[in-house]
């Protein structure tokens, strides 16, 4: 009996024992392939959906990109190759709308909403639960507005006859039409005011995060607030700044709405932006192959921004 049973014992897992008189078998190539299409198959829908929504509509708008489609008044469009292109480089329109489009998202997003949406979540750690409650309240429900509603609001707060300048005037200060001599301040601001709420709940979702054991440590060793948030804070929460840089930059890109409302990318094109260009050449100029390659440079430029955002988390400290 022993010497029988020896055998078995050292057979493998994977061993598929057979009826006596015929050798174990191995799983087939065919039962393999069964396997595969078994996993794959539910994800099948989803692929679809992305294939037939998603990237269906971004090929063609770059096949269009290459043609000289427009919107009234040509029966046939033909392809034209890098032309929209080079057309978009020698524009000076372009070229204004690229720079503010770059001063927009700096201000805006970079500095206004990520720098105060952390000021507000590290104040509001130390802050008694009333103070938390209402300045929670308030900053969410400028995020939540619909951008087209926060739009005429911040208008009529920036107008000549509006809010601002009637505070100003109130206390005795020089008031100016700001939709007008700073159109791009304007609305940044208004991006601002209407976007800090999520780097907020980012960072305080981060802060949380953070140890109270390492704080305690680093204020016994007398460390002050600002030596605390530069060497504890700001590493520890490193990725969370590089995710919501990254998110924040790529909606601020893509703002229409807001700017539209408060000034139509004017006066003249001081706050014209490249999505407000895009639409103009697209839709006002009938230039929909010319617009959509500049809706292709708008989508690389975030993508250059993804690129750099992503190689910087995939960095260790």
């Amino acid at each position: 009996m022993t010497a029988a049973a020896a055998p078995h014992a050292t057979d493998g897992p994977e061993t598929v024992k057979a009826p006596p008189g015929r050798p174990a078998q191995t799983p087939s190539k065919h039962g393999k392939l069964l396997r595969a299409l078994a996993r794959v198959l539910p994800l099948s829908p989803a692929v679809v959906l992305l294939l037939l929504f998603l990237a269906g509509p971004i090929a063609y708008c770059a096949y269009i990109a290459f043609t000289d489609l427009q919107l009234t008044g040509q029966a046939h469009s033909s392809f034209v190759g890098l032309a929209n292109f080079r057309k978009a480089f020698r524009d000076e329109e372009f070229l204004n709308a690229v720079w503010l489009t770059l001063v927009f998202t700096v201000v805006s997003s970079l500095l206004g909403q990520n720098t105060l949406g952390l000021a507000l979540a590290a104040l509001m750690q130390r802050a008694s639960k009333p103070v938390r409650t209402l300045t929670g309240g308030i900053v969410i429900t400028a995020w939540v507005l619909p951008e087209v509603v926060a739009g005429f609001l911040l208008y009529a707060f920036f107008r000549k006859e509006g809010t601002l300048n009637a505070i100003l005037d109130w206390l005795h200060l020089p008031s100016q039409n700001w939709l007008f001599t700073l159109p791009i301040l304007a609305v940044s601001f208004a991006n601002v005011w209407r976007g800090t709420a999520f780097s907020m709940l980012v960072y305080s979702a981060a802060l949380n995060e953070i140890p109270s054991e390492i704080t305690e440590a680093a204020e016994v060793d007398g460390a002050g607030g600002w030596r605390r948030m530069w060497h504890i804070t700001l590493p520890m929460i490193r990725r969370s700044i590089g995710t919501n840089l990254m998110l924040n930059t790529l909606q601020t890109l893509s703002v229409f709405g807001l700017i539209w409302v408060m000034t139509r990318g004017g006066p003249g094109n001081k706050s014209q932006t490249l999505p407000l260009f895009m639409y103009e050449q697209a839709f006002q100029n009938s230039m929909i192959g010319y617009g959509t390659a500049v809706a292709l440079l708008l989508l690389l430029v975030g993508s250059l921004f993804s690129l750099v955002y992503l190689r910087l988390l995939r960095t260790e400290v």
